[in-house]
């Protein structure tokens, strides 16, 4: 053959290509390269081992900050919606919603090169103890290995919260762990070097310091477009601000006040603004001793009323944040939406003494949620005009964590919770007997619990969770305060942060997702 005649050959071989990929095929190409490059991310919170371990998950969307990048659920929340299939290709309920069915993805693995299968699936639920695994494991009665691609858990009466307790950050029972690993390393092996079935790789850990992943290019959803993450804890916010301007991280959590305005202001660099699902209360667990002054709902009123909700978003996140009267996001399904007191420090003082302390009173600790020490600084002082004096005390977050569910912080805790869910997870964990943070509960409130929980009609269910909003709000059990706006700082190599991509999830994700600018 001539060399014309090769090189029209090889024009035509070409051309049939392009009829036959199409346009997508320069991207699958460019793909096909593997992932490229290094996001470095300066974390507000000091990483903790037991966040690489789903077994162990809080009622909190921080571990997921990890999860979302080593592990994988069955279902979770995604850019699709807040149950999405992920390692279960599909689920089903039986219509007498006793029974629930996952038929597993074919071809996801673990990083070491093991199949998923319903076997990991049942271990992961046995072995977990976070979030709701009381709850979870008294409603299952059991849970039956069909074969190794099919998995059912049998309940012992129908419980239509199932999936909203399992499928979503509400806990993390749904996150699958090898089996034959963990069992080989033991718990502690594997808080040191977890295997996942996530997009990336742990390359290596230094508790409180540092987490360094590399892509998994086995990840059965896509391969992620960035080879290698860093995570690195920046408890101080100027620092983190300061490595986001010299380039030595690429994204920042948690901005707020002059700092947040500086981000904005400063050139090459975004200000995102997130609003979560997440509100902040103040916790007063020593309501339920008779003797504290906090056993009087008129003193609960009076710090209520004492906050100017307003003045504090202005002042910690440029007023992004949004008011509001209840611990349960207004977006959840069957939240009742309320809106908080008006900012009124005189009537304050009056219930104050009407409640037999007309010069105050000394309310101990003051213990914010980590690291949000300048809003706790800014509602301490709110509550020390009206007579409700306390001392600040600061506390590193995974000691912070362990400690409220432990039941040990005593005054006044400032509260969040951003995890995914509905009115009945959220009052699970804070409002009902049992529950994750809970030291005392109302028994009309333990009974309406119950009751909603077997309720399969969905308006008489939303009826009684109403109800337990309505008494929580009446008897004041916490203070909201606002739905937080978490601000983040992205920095100018970025092209896709995952800000937002999950719906009012607080942290980059999926990671997969995450983008370099091209050169």
């Amino acid at each position: 053959m001539t060399s014309s005649r090769r090189a029209a050959a090889l024009a035509l071989l070409v051309g049939l290509a392009l009829v036959v990929t199409g346009p997508g095929a320069a991207s699958r190409a460019a793909s096909a390269a593997g992932p490229e490059g290094t996001v470095t991310w300066a974390l507000h919170v000091t990483l903790a081992s037991r966040w690489l371990d789903p077994a162990e998950t809080e009622a909190l969307a921080t571990p997921f900050m990890v999860l979302y990048a080593i592990h994988d659920a069955l279902v979770k929340p995604m850019p699709a919606g807040p149950t999405t299939s992920s390692l279960a290709e599909s689920w089903s309920a039986s219509k007498d919603g006793r029974t629930y069915e996952f038929v597993l993805r074919k071809g996801a693995r673990f990083h070491n090169g093991e199949p998923v299968t319903a076997d990991d699936v049942k271990f992961s639920f046995d072995r977990y103890k976070g979030a709701a695994a009381k709850l979870l494991k008294d409603r299952v009665s059991e849970i039956q290995v069909v074969d190794p691609g099919r998995v059912r858990f049998h309940l012992k009466e129908p419980w239509p919260d199932f999936m909203t307790f399992y499928g979503t950050t509400a806990s993390g029972a749904g996150w699958i762990v090898p089996r034959k690993y963990v069992e080989k390393v033991g718990d502690d092996g594997f808080k040191k070097a977890p295997v996942g079935a996530g997009p990336y790789k742990v390359a290596s850990f230094q508790p409180g310091v540092e987490l360094v992943l590399e892509a998994f290019e086995g990840y059965w959803r896509k391969t992620p477009h960035v080879k290698r993450l860093v995570m690195r804890s920046m408890p101080e916010e100027a620092t983190r601000l300061a490595a986001l301007k010299n380039g030595e991280v690429d994204l920042a959590y948690l901005f707020s006040g002059p700092t947040a305005d500086e981000l904005k202001r400063t050139a090459g660099l975004r200000l995102v603004p997130v609003l979560l699902e997440a509100p902040f209360w103040l916790d007063m667990p020593e309501q339920w001793n008779p003797k504290s002054p906090w056993a009087n709902i008129k003193v609960r009123r009076a710090a209520s009323l004492a906050i100017d909700r307003k003045a504090v978003s202005q002042a910690e996140t440029l007023g992004f944040s949004r008011p509001t009267g209840s611990i349960i996001p207004r977006t959840f399904e069957f939240a009742l939406p309320i809106e908080p007191p008006a900012f009124d420090p005189a009537r304050a003082k009056q219930l104050l003494a009407e409640a037999g302390y007309p010069n105050g009173f000394d309310a101990g600790d003051f213990t914010p949620f980590p690291p949000y020490f300048t809003m706790g600084e800014a509602i301490l002082g709110q509550l020390q005009a009206v007579g409700i004096r306390s001392r600040l005390r600061t506390m590193e977050r995974a000691a912070f964590l362990t400690a409220w569910h432990e039941k040990k912080l005593k005054g006044l805790i400032l509260g969040i919770s951003g995890a995914k869910g509905n009115a009945a997870t959220r009052i699970e964990a804070y409002a009902a007997k049992g529950g994750i943070y809970v030291v005392g509960s109302v028994p009309e409130i333990d009974d309406l619990f119950q009751r909603q929980a077997r309720e399969l009609e969905t308006k008489k269910r939303e009826a009684l969770l109403h109800q337990i909003q309505k008494i929580m709000d009446e008897r004041v059990l916490h203070v909201p305060i606002y739905d937080l706006a978490f601000l983040w700082g992205v920095g100018p190599r970025v092209g896709e942060p995952g800000a937002d991509l999950i719906k009012a999830y607080p942290y980059s994700a999926p990671y997969e997702d995450v983008r370099l600018k091209k050169p």
